[in-house]
């Protein structure tokens, strides 16, 4: 069995480069995946019910409900990882 490419990071070490291997095998997933959809869907679905879970905790709201509040929970969390996606990249230039 080859050796992983995790195991060959260089003596000193280095953000690019781990960067790098981490797109590649990455990248070596996909093409071997021949349905991403259906890969995702756990992770889909658990993400989804961990908003559900933020917006009502102790199970009492309708569905409809919660499912609104757990979307604007959602859109939340993505505008807080773009802004912090925004902010690396200002930093980094």
């Amino acid at each position: 069995m080859p050796r992983s490419a995790a195991h060959s990071l260089p003596a000193d070490g280095g953000c690019q480069d781990r960067t790098l291997i981490a797109r590649i095998a990455a990248a070596e997933r996909w093409a071997r995946t021949p349905n991403r959809v259906a890969a995702t869907e756990p992770a889909r679905r658990g993400l989804r019910a961990r908003f559900e879970r933020e917006a009502d905790p102790e199970g009492i709201l309708d569905v409809t409900e919660r499912a609104r509040r757990a979307d604007a929970l959602f859109t939340a969390h993505m505008l807080r990882l773009a802004r912090a996606s925004a902010k690396a990249r200002r930093s980094s230039r």
